[in-house]
């Protein structure tokens, strides 16, 4: 779920999940991984941050206003 909102979150954007990595300076595969575990706390800070949402907005489904 949270690897699909990330994922969908790149297309809007045109960029790869490779990069987002690269640019908040996780590790290759990382995110990835997030499919079967839980991503530790400040990875997660670091790519919601990226992305300009709150964790909340990242990790729960939030309807837009």
């Amino acid at each position: 779920m949270l690897y699909d909102k990330i994922l969908a979150l790149c297309r809007e954007r045109d960029i790869s999940i490779r990069r987002v990595e690269m640019d908040c300076k996780i590790g290759n595969g990382t995110i990835r991984g997030w499919n079967t575990s839980s991503p530790r706390v400040n990875k997660l800070k670091a790519v919601a941050d990226y992305f300009g949402l709150t964790i909340n907005d990242l990790v729960y489904d939030v309807p837009k206003p």
